[in-house]
């Protein structure tokens, strides 16, 4: 095992390891990792000594700050046309923890966005800590909902997970549980003898029970459900706009001045995306529709210019194209969902077979 692996992997007792470990980048994912993790993966979950698989990252920042978004640009620029298999082998090992036969307990502990959504929050056991900060951000860099965040976000309570995937902010622990991102509340002190007492025998569930945390204090969004639930239940963005900008709650103004920064276009297309989710049989189908989306996304203009502003000239002013809602293209929305109604086979590119 090589400390400079940028995923490690090992087995104590009957408990195998995973850990991201790219901590300067807050184990932000490349192709390589995605590849290393889909391999640790497969090995744990067809070993016959490993009960439990125990995800999470190295360094003191966060479980994982999402895809390297700025590779992804690199290559849309230099007119790679293998660009998207990123986000296609990313979008399988979800499903593939997803669907994992083994018990998958997920760390959850500082930065969980985006592509680190797709990692933990699709595990059978996710661990949120006090310092965890969870977020899909795509709307911010003119990306759009994915790695099976539709369907994680179209069953929240309530209007939660549209507010989320259109405003694009990150919550605290207490709001993670509560929109069903996360399942317990651990202290990040005892992520390290949790893993100690899996190795040593100890049950699972009394494992996880022994270190888990009530809450001592109300979700923030739990009070804003009111406005949230109204505004956000409108059948279009333009309309989620109105009503926000109509509202007496200034939850509800803050929220409409923030989508307002964010990509129309981007905005747009997520919020279907979560719609569909609803209908939706299964994470599966989600994967699908979020990558037909990603298809017709990625060389955009709003993909290009957001992450540009963001993380590449840090300059934090996108100038999108279109600027506004009412100028989305409404054939640009449909080619995002062409292929999922049109091709054969492609809702069911990422079932299992014979997993």
């Amino acid at each position: 095992m090589s400390d400079e692996a940028t995923v490690l992997t090992e087995q104590r007792g009957r408990v195998g390891i995973i850990t991201l470990n790219r901590p300067r980048a807050i184990n932000a994912l490349d192709l390589e990792m995605i590849r290393l993790l889909q391999a640790a993966f497969d090995h744990f979950d067809a070993a016959v000594d490993v009960d439990v698989i125990v995800l999470r990252g190295a360094g003191e920042r966060g479980f994982c700050s999402g895809g390297d978004m700025v590779a992804a640009r690199a290559a849309v620029l230099a007119g790679d046309p293998e660009a998207h298999r990123f986000f296609i082998e990313e979008y399988r090992l979800n499903a593939t923890i997803a669907r994992c036969a083994t018990p998958v307990v997920a760390f959850m502990d500082g930065l969980v966005l985006g592509g680190g959504i797709g990692l933990a929050g699709h595990a059978s056991h996710r661990l949120v800590t006090e310092t965890a900060r969870i977020g899909m951000p795509e709307v911010n860099i003119g990306f759009v909902i994915d790695v099976g965040g539709s369907w994680l976000l179209a069953h929240a309570p309530g209007e939660l997970g549209t507010y989320l995937a259109l405003t694009g902010e990150h919550v605290g622990p207490l709001d993670a549980l509560l929109v069903g991102a996360a399942d317990r509340l651990v202290d990040r002190a005892s992520l390290d003898g949790l893993v100690d007492a899996l190795v040593a025998g100890t049950p699972l569930q009394t494992a996880i029970d022994a270190v888990t945390v009530a809450p001592a204090q109300e979700a923030t969004l739990a009070a804003a459900r009111s406005w949230i639930d109204r505004c956000f239940a409108a059948p279009d963005v333009g309309s989620i706009l109105a009503r926000l900008q109509r509202d007496a709650d200034p939850g509800a103004q803050r929220a409409a001045e923030v989508m307002l920064s964010r990509s129309p276009t981007s905005m747009v297309v997520s919020l279907e995306l979560v719609r569909c989710a609803r209908r939706a049989a299964d994470l599966e189908e989600c994967l699908a529709l979020e990558y037909s989306a990603v298809l017709e996304v990625l060389p955009s203009h709003d993909l290009v210019e957001g992450v540009r502003a963001a993380l590449v000239d840090k300059d934090r002013s996108p100038s999108w194209q279109p600027a506004n809602v009412a100028e989305v293209s409404s054939r640009f929305v449909a080619a995002c969902f062409a292929r999922a109604e049109h091709e054969p086979g492609w809702l069911a590119q990422f079932k299992p077979t014979g997993h």
